[in-house]
Parts: C-alpha cells; sequence; structure tokens
C-alpha cells in the first residue's frame, strides 16, 4: 500500500529545513481514542509530520468504540502506512523520526516490542525507534495484569520504552470522558516535550486561607 498524504496535515519542510517527523501506531487494544485524540492533538503542532499505522484489529475496533471512520483517522496523519508492509520507509532506521508512540498499545504489540518480534510494521518501527535511541511510548491498555504482562513491561522499560498507561487523574476535575483522555494524551505529549493545552499544569494544593490554625 502507497503511503497517503492528506493534504492538510502539518508538517511540510521549511525552506532548508527538514520537518519533524513521529510515528503514531494504533493497535487492536480497547481506547482507540487515545490515538485519534494525539492525532489531533498533533495537528496543532507547526512543522510536524505524523506517520501512522493502524493495526488491522485497530481498524476493527475503532469503529466498534467510536464515531469515526478508519479513513476519517487516516486523514489525521501526514501520511498513513499498511500495518504488512514492512518495507515502507518506518521500517529503517535511515528514516529519521522524533520518536514512536503506541496508543493504545495492546499485550500482543507490546510483546512483539519487548522481544524484538518484528512481523508487524508496528513491531519493526518500535524496535528501529529502540535501536536508534529514540522515545518509544507504549500506552498499553489492559487490566488486570498477569505476571506475564509485567515481565513484558519490564523487559520492554529495561530496552529503553517508556511504558505510559492510560491512568485517569482526577485533580483537574474531569467532568467528561474527553477530559479524562485528554489528561492521557498531556502526559504522552509532555514526556516527547511537545507543548500543550490539554490540561492545565498542577500548580500545588497550597490555599493561604485553609491553613490550619496554630496551636
Amino acid at each position: 500500500m502507497r503511503p497517503s498524504t492528506h493534504p492538510g496535515a502539518p508538517g511540510g519542510a521549511t525552506a532548508g529545513r527538514a520537518p519533524v517527523r513521529l510515528v503514531v501506531g494504533i493497535s487492536g487494544a480497547s481506547g482507540s481514542i487515545y490515538g485519534i485524540r494525539l492525532l489531533e492533538a498533533l495537528r496543532e503542532v507547526p512543522g510536524l509530520e505524523t506517520h501512522l499505522i493502524v493495526s488491522r484489529a485497530a481498524k476493527r475496533t475503532l469503529v466498534e468504540e467510536t464515531e469515526y471512520a478508519v479513513r476519517d483517522v487516516e486523514a489525521l496523519a501526514t501520511r498513513a502506512y499498511d500495518d504488512r508492509d514492512i518495507g515502507a520507509a518506518l521500517a529503517s532506521g535511515s528514516f529519521r523520526t522524533a520518536g514512536m508512540v503506541v496508543a493504545p498499545c495492546s499485550i500482543k504489540t507490546l510483546s512483539a516490542l519487548a522481544t524484538s518480534h518484528a512481523d508487524t510494521l508496528i513491531a519493526r518501527a518500535g524496535d528501529v525507534t529502540l535501536k536508534e535511541g529514540r522515545p518509544l511510548i507504549v500506552v498499553v491498555r489492559e487490566t488486570p495484569l498477569h505476571v506475564g504482562h509485567l515481565r513484558q513491561m519490564l523487559a520492554l522499560a529495561e530496552m529503553g520504552g517508556v511504558i505510559l498507561p492510560p491512568v485517569p487523574a482526577f485533580y483537574h476535575r474531569p467532568k467528561t470522558i474527553r477530559d479524562l483522555v485528554d489528561h492521557t494524551v498531556g502526559r504522552v505529549l509532555d514526556r516527547l516535550g511537545i507543548a500543550h493545552g490539554l490540561v492545565t499544569e498542577w500548580t500545588g494544593t497550597g490555599h493561604p486561607d485553609a491553613d490550619p490554625p496554630s496551636s
């Protein structure tokens, strides 16, 4: 499958300057909206190209969980690739990127990354990201976790991967599901050093008028 280019996507190279590329993988785990919201947020980043891989299982999951069609999700990226195309540009370390995020990341994809079993483009692109010393963030979506899952997470972390499960926080007083999703997506962007306005920065709990009286 030849990569598709979406003309409205951000990230065209400026004169004399190569674009910044980020790889996004969406696997078949529940939580497709995490990858979709990540792509939507990245569209707002000037000079950034997003290179998307949606697995076959993810294509089935996202239409069950969201109102998006697969083509709509692929249109959010600068380029979209077939997960079976292990000869794509993303399969080579010479294709320079700023890193990769798999959101959501299934246990199957986590295991492939942890064992270097690169039989899909998502797994190969993730393996390339690790071997080139680039950031690899996996939004692992599974619970409860048995020892085998935890061992795979530990193995990937020891290889340099960042395990970032979608654990909701409530200190920002979320009112909608989107608020909860945006919190996780914001944490991913924080880890990549990308500025965003999805969640406000925590400034502490101190209130001058709430100090306990002195004894």
